[in-house]
């Protein structure tokens, strides 16, 4: 399962193939996704059916560990991939006090990737319109429409985004604790409108896969995308310890619950349009 999406040998185009992206990174300078992440990786592409021939991915890149190690994944997927698509990259800089993700924009083009920065003064919005709205949830919403907007402005169809089996694990666990519901995040789904597609090619892969990767590679991180929702502990710093502590007694802990979310994540059940990008 998988082969060609990371699982198995890369299949190689024709020399008379046009590349699949439209910018070139020089390869020595471009870091090396390992085979861990992209087998892991392409196992959830192929099971969740998520990226076709002639798909253009904008890959919403918060500058975290996550989501850089994603863009990455993709890049190397593109030369590999048994169908062409193209990749870009956006940003979305909320104007939040400890928060600069600007120095993304010398490191994209470096590498020459198509990209777009889109600064929206969030935090001043929250205060005149987040309403009953956590000042997360309204974030995430706006981030989310800047998102979708900048895909279709520029001609992309679907939306990567860098959640990992550690972050399902954690949606799971809070929706079952607090909101009586059994749910987590949609590996990939159509968003309400139709127009677009969201996927998680990350969905089988642990968090300390991308965190060693980013470190071993160098990548710049901006360590917390958001200071407003890190400053205080979270429910979901919570469920993180819970499921380390429990991990720590069951190794096969989250091998089970990738086992046992599959069914949430898949577009009849889980989270939908609205579980945050």
């Amino acid at each position: 399962m998988g082969e060609g999406w990371g699982g198995g040998a890369a299949q190689r185009l024709p020399s008379d193939h046009p590349p699949p992206f439209r910018y070139c990174s020089h390869p020595m300078n471009t870091p090396q996704v390992p085979r861990s992440i992209r087998r892991l990786a392409g196992r959830a592409i192929a099971d969740f059916d998520m990226i076709r021939a002639g798909d253009r991915i904008l890959v919403g890149l918060s500058g975290g560990k996550d989501s850089l190690t994603l863009l990455w994944l993709l890049h190397d997927l593109a030369r590999r991939a048994p169908v062409r698509f193209d990749v870009g990259a956006v940003t979305i800089d909320p104007e939040i006090e400890g928060f600069d993700p600007a120095r993304l924009q010398d490191y994209l083009a470096t590498h020459r990737i198509s990209y777009f920065f889109v600064s929206e003064p969030i935090a001043e919005l929250a205060e005149r319109h987040m309403g009953k709205d956590s000042f997360c949830a309204f974030c995430s919403r706006m981030k989310r429409g800047l998102i979708y907007r900048t895909a279709r402005e520029h001609g992309y169809n679907v939306i990567a985004l860098g959640q990992h089996l550690d972050d399902l694990a954690e949606s799971f666990l809070m929706s079952a604790f607090h909101g009586g519901q059994l749910r987590t995040m949609k590996a990939h789904y159509r968003i309400d409108a139709g127009d677009l597609r969201v996927i998680r090619p990350l969905v089988y892969v642990r968090e300390r896969q991308t965190r060693d990767f980013a470190t071993a590679a160098e990548l710049p991180v901006i360590p917390d995308s958001c200071p407003a929702c890190f400053s205080k502990p979270t429910q979901r710093e919570y469920m993180k310890a819970l499921l380390a502590r429990e991990e720590a007694q069951h190794p096969r802990l989250f091998r089970n619950l990738r086992t046992a979310l599959d069914p949430l994540m898949r577009d009849g059940g889980g989270l939908g349009p609205d579980d945050g990008p």
